[in-house]
């Protein structure tokens, strides 16, 4: 019986999508800008074989059509392509739930870039219902640096720090010995609560540690609190036929824990890879693993540090033979992203891009994909890989893949 793994490598989009115009997002290219970043800060071409071997760079230059400054160039093994996006969005649910066959057609709830920006009357039943002295913040900001602003105030007065972004998000920051992360658990989840009707898609926990503005920096105890898919994914299929979804990292959070059977918590780049493979070795057939590097997204890409994030991708193509010689026969192991966020491009929002498609099973070859419709393409494989019943969207590629010898349930 088939396996699959998925790496989601947050925010690693490949060439602004055809409708980058509307996001004011033309001309972005993540991975290709990051590479020519690394190249003019060190004078050296960046070398990541495997994931050019998987396809990555032949994927990039399709879909963004510039060249990727790139050393030790494979001929790719495996299958790949490129995938524009369906849903209305280019935030984290929206690109995951695509991925797993549930695009999202309407259009989220957003604060205004005013100060303040979010409604007076959210903030007093905020308060009310929470005890809470007041809040910090109220306005859009980058994660990093409204700590730096507000932390010492925050610590000081016991009022958590608000803030949003261009996504569907409200962002709680709160110091975990002061102000308590069981604490802030409860804050975030009465906002889930009082937000549901704005149709705001996510409130997120992100607590930190440090005793000044100059140290002030996040833990791994972010937590995500989303509003459930509006339609059963991937994983809720799989998981109703016997099978076992294996959330790593924020994957659970995103899904609003709908459709998990496992889930596992790991921070930073390198513990999220080595708890892949340890889960790897040990999951049974008809499993899925599915694994969020965060790192990418959060610690790179919005912080607009290139040269940051190409280092992490060399972390992480160094780390994938690992993960590739652990594969058996019958697993496919897919490598693609939820949205852009250009390390170079103005701003500190994600972009709207292309993503990649990335499909390996031992044995594979060469295995053009070309342009993909909809991040859905992916879901619908992995639906025929384990003889799941067809999705609503994507158009699957199952047929470019070698099928596994007993798929599911015959």
């Amino acid at each position: 019986m088939a396996r699959a793994i998925i790496l989601m490598a947050d925010s690693l989009g490949i060439g602004a999508a055809p409708d980058a115009d509307k996001f004011g997002d033309i001309g972005a290219n993540t991975f290709a800008h990051l590479l020519k970043a690394y190249f003019e800060e060190t004078g050296e071409k960046l070398s990541l074989p495997n994931l050019s071997l998987l396809g990555l760079v032949d994927a990039c230059e399709a879909a963004g059509n510039e060249p990727c400054l790139i050393s030790d160039r494979q001929t790719p093994i495996g299958a790949w392509g490129y995938a524009k996006e369906l849903s209305s969005g280019k935030d984290t649910p929206s690109g995951h739930w695509e991925m797993a066959g549930v695009p999202v057609l309407f259009d989220w709830g957003y604060f205004p870039k005013t100060q303040p920006s979010f409604p007076q009357e959210l903030i007093d039943e905020l308060i009310a219902r929470t005890g809470i002295p007041g809040i910090l913040g109220n306005c859009h900001a980058s994660g990093t640096t409204i700590l730096e602003q507000l932390g010492e105030e925050h610590v000081k007065t016991g009022k958590p720090i608000c803030y949003t972004s261009a996504d569907s998000v409200f962002q709680i920051a709160a110091h975990e010995e002061s102000f308590g992360l069981e604490k802030l658990y409860q804050v975030c989840e009465i906002t889930r609560a009082l937000l549901d009707e704005m149709n705001i898609g996510r409130v997120i926990a992100r607590p930190f540690l440090g005793s000044n503005s100059q140290d002030f920096a996040r833990t791994g105890n972010r937590r995500d609190y989303s509003v459930l898919p509006p339609a059963p994914t991937l994983l809720d299929k799989l998981a109703q036929d016997g099978g076992e979804v294996i959330s790593i990292g924020k994957i659970s959070d995103i899904y609003a824990h709908q459709g998990i059977t496992q889930k596992h918590k790991a921070p930073g780049l390198q513990n999220l890879l080595e708890k892949t493979t340890e889960v790897m070795a040990t999951a049974p057939d008809h499993s899925l693993i599915f694994t969020n590097l965060v790192d990418f997204d959060e610690k790179f890409g919005h912080r607009r540090n290139p040269v940051g994030y190409a280092k992490a991708l060399k972390e992480f193509d160094d780390y994938l033979p690992t993960i590739l010689n652990q594969l058996k026969a019958d697993d496919v192991l897919v490598i693609t992203a939820d949205h852009g966020c250009d390390p170079t491009f103005p701003g500190s929002e994600h972009t709207r891009e292309y993503v990649p498609v990335l499909a390996y099973q031992v044995g594979l070859e060469n295995t053009p994909l070309g342009e993909r419709a909809s991040f859905a393409d992916i879901g619908q494989t992995l639906a025929q890989w384990f003889n799941l019943p067809a999705l609503e969207y994507g158009d699957g590629f199952i047929d470019k893949l070698t099928a596994p010898k007993v798929k599911g349930k015959e």
